[in-house]
């Protein structure tokens, strides 16, 4: 039994305002090729479908181009993430094909896309699609009858869905039922999360709630492999023992952060005694690259190399070269960012801050509260900062 894992595709995306959709395209050409030809039984797609809640026009026909491009060939599992809007993504979703299985619902996590082991000694695969849990939400959807909403928290709503995903496999383990005699299932669940021990860029949405934003890899322990989404990084996290968390990793580079990713799709085979993974090398449209020194050095020799990236010029002179901007692009085409640092000039405490990955938006937001009134932010005032700034977060997601 094989399987493709794949995750955050961010249809409509754009960098720095070029339109990357035909790159984009040219990555799901290259996916339904592999598909075929490595012959899998599943393409799993762990979140992030499209890069906004209401994607556009163009973004939604390629989507459903490529799912019945897929679905001749194989089972397509999709869920939502934490950019897509799980009832846009979701709808329809029970009129599909029976080759595509939209996953955005939490009320149907724990009901899994079967795949049958038909003359395999491993049994069924069980693929468990986990659409991203926003914690003020799903932990009201997730707690137990009768009982009062779970802990605010990631870990909190995770860990209830793995556990009513538990519970299914377990009543399923103990029939006799099905295609494969009874023998133990293996389970397979995608799940758009930030796993403890994962490393970020600078691209993907902060999804802190209550100032956490990660889930212990423990709360997957029996899962056979966990098909990560969120983390545009392709990397394999440490879990438990006979768990294998792997995040895909976005099959484009969206940030400058990302510019070293091997940018990848992973195969995932579960015939074996244990779960084995190949990562395959995504298309590169084009490479992503800083360059940074002297004007006169960049648009001699030292540029040659990045004539045909994408790239950040940081251009280093003591001052501002005249018409930087124009003779910067005339010399490179696709230079996005053109900026002027003067070698040695400090970044000092004017500059302000960048919020990315690396900054916490609440810390920025209470420097400039420092900033403006001369002393640190209270308690008071950092719990007003924390409220809103989650407020404006949530109402992104649910948009």
């Amino acid at each position: 039994m094989r399987l493709i894992h794949t995750s955050d595709w961010h249809l409509g995306r754009t960098l720095h305002g070029v339109d990357l959709l035909d790159h984009q395209a040219a990555y799901l050409d290259h996916l339904v090729e592999l598909a075929r030809a490595e012959r899998v039984d599943a393409v799993v797609v762990a979140g992030d479908v499209y890069d906004r809640a209401i994607p556009p026009v163009e973004a939604v026909t390629l989507l459903s181009d490529v799912l019945a491009r897929l679905s001749e060939t194989t089972t397509v599992v999709v869920t939502s993430g934490n950019h897509d809007s799980a009832t846009r993504l979701g709808f329809g979703a029970a009129l599909m094909r029976e080759r595509v299985r939209v996953r955005t619902r939490v009320a149907g996590l724990a009901e899994p896309v079967v795949l049958p082991g038909v003359g395999s000694a491993e049994g069924d695969v069980l693929v468990y699609g986990v659409p991203y849990l926003d914690p003020d939400f799903a932990r009201v959807e997730l707690a137990e009858p009768d009982a009062p909403p779970l802990r605010r928290s990631h870990e909190a709503v995770v860990a209830a869905a793995v556990r009513r995903i538990r519970a299914d496999v377990k009543a399923r383990t103990g029939s006799a039922a099905g295609a494969s005699g009874g023998a133990r299932p293996r389970t397979v669940v995608a799940a758009h999360a930030f796993v403890v021990g994962g490393a970020a860029s600078e691209s993907e949405r902060d999804i802190r709630v209550g100032g956490v934003d990660q889930v212990p890899a423990g709360v997957f322990a029996g899962v056979d492999y966990v098909a990560l989404g969120h983390l545009h990084g392709p990397q394999r996290v440490s879990g438990p023992d006979g768990t294998v968390l792997r995040y895909s990793g976005s099959p484009l580079a969206y940030s400058f952060s990302e510019q070293h990713h091997a940018k990848s799709t992973v195969l995932v085979d579960l015939s074996g005694a244990e779960v084995r993974t190949e990562t395959v090398a995504a298309p590169v449209p084009r490479r992503l690259a800083d360059l940074t020194g002297p004007l006169d050095d960049l648009l001699g020799a030292a540029g040659e190399p990045h004539v045909g990236d994408w790239l950040r010029v940081t251009v280093t002179d003591p001052h501002r070269p005249q018409d930087l901007f124009r003779r910067v692009r005339d010399r490179f085409p696709h230079a996005l960012v053109v900026q002027h640092r003067a070698a040695g000039g400090a970044d000092g405490p004017s500059r302000a801050a960048t919020v990315t990955a690396a900054h916490d938006p609440l810390e920025v937001a209470a420097d400039f509260v420092a900033h403006v009134t001369g002393a640190p932010a209270t308690p008071a005032e950092l719990a007003v900062l924390r409220r809103a700034y989650e407020s404006v977060a949530a109402s992104e997601r649910s948009a």
